[in-house]
């Protein structure tokens, strides 16, 4: 039997979410349990309760001996408030965890993967389930949960460390003190719904502090607003200059993004 802890470190989920996800694992991972931390559905403002009551609930699922993995219900914005007391406050129960996410979860993700707790990695969170083709998002992360590596983004390397983040997340996490040490990794990087021009000025803040990392790779770019006046690069354009100005590697795409064909990345050297 594998039990996943539920948790929303960010923005919540409905109860019709989870009745859903709950019946897609009943139905195609029979020796899965979801345990759904009451918590997921708390609302304060844009969270899903207030800081004290997250970070609780966080804490409630990586620490309990129970549970096999952590996964994420919903990114949004919320889980940086939070990321420093959680690390400081996990037990040695937490080390044996996976911890699945994206988007706003980068900041959690970074600050497990900076003090080696678990597994943390980068895929589909249980709110994909509203996604065109949510479903076979939800089944990937149900399988690599279970010890299935098909929905492993295809180009990770036996041997070489990778992360994949958010690209606006990973530009705030740097200099801060969840970042974690990246020498020598592939650093992945996808974005949604920012205006072209926003795309470059994250870029020119990320590649001036990543040169010690082994390359970047680009996930999608989605949903991307106009502007009055066109950019006039792609978004690919952009991270080659960016690259080429820092002396970091461009080591073409990676398949990842805000969508239901998100693939995972486990932090590190995938097993």
């Amino acid at each position: 039997m594998t039990n996943i802890a539920i948790c929303a470190p960010a923005s919540p989920i409905t109860p019709e979410d989870a009745a859903r996800v709950t019946a897609l694992a009943a139905a195609h991972f029979p020796q899965v349990r979801l345990h759904i931390h009451p918590q997921c559905y708390a609302s304060d403002g844009h969270f899903a309760g207030d800081d004290q009551t997250r970070l609780a609930a966080f804490l409630d699922c990586a620490n309990d001996p129970g549970m096999d993995a952590v996964w994420f219900a919903r990114g949004g914005y919320g889980s940086n408030r939070i990321a420093e007391a959680a690390v400081s406050a996990l037990t040695s129960d937490a080390a044996d965890k996976i911890y699945l996410g994206y988007s706003d979860m980068g900041y959690l993700l970074a600050a497990l993967y900076r003090h080696t707790v678990g597994c943390p990695a980068h895929g589909p969170l249980l709110a994909d389930i509203n996604r065109e083709g949510g479903e076979e998002a939800i089944l990937r992360a149900l399988g690599f949960l279970c010890g299935q590596a098909g929905g492993l983004e295809p180009s990770l390397t036996p041997g070489q460390p990778a992360v994949a983040y958010n690209l606006t997340t990973l530009a705030m996490l740097v200099g801060t003190p969840l970042m974690p040490d990246l020498a020598g990794h592939v650093v992945m990087v996808e974005e949604v719904a920012e205006h072209l021009y926003a795309i470059d000025r994250l870029f020119f803040h990320i590649a001036a502090q990543l040169g010690h990392i082994a390359g970047l790779r680009l996930g999608r770019v989605s949903a991307i607003p106009e502007n009055d006046r066109p950019f006039g690069q792609t978004p690919e354009q952009i991270a080659r200059h960016w690259c080429r100005i820092n002396g970091i590697a461009f080591l073409g795409g990676a398949d990842i993004g805000h969508d239901a064909a998100n693939r995972i990345v486990p932090f590190g050297v995938a097993q």
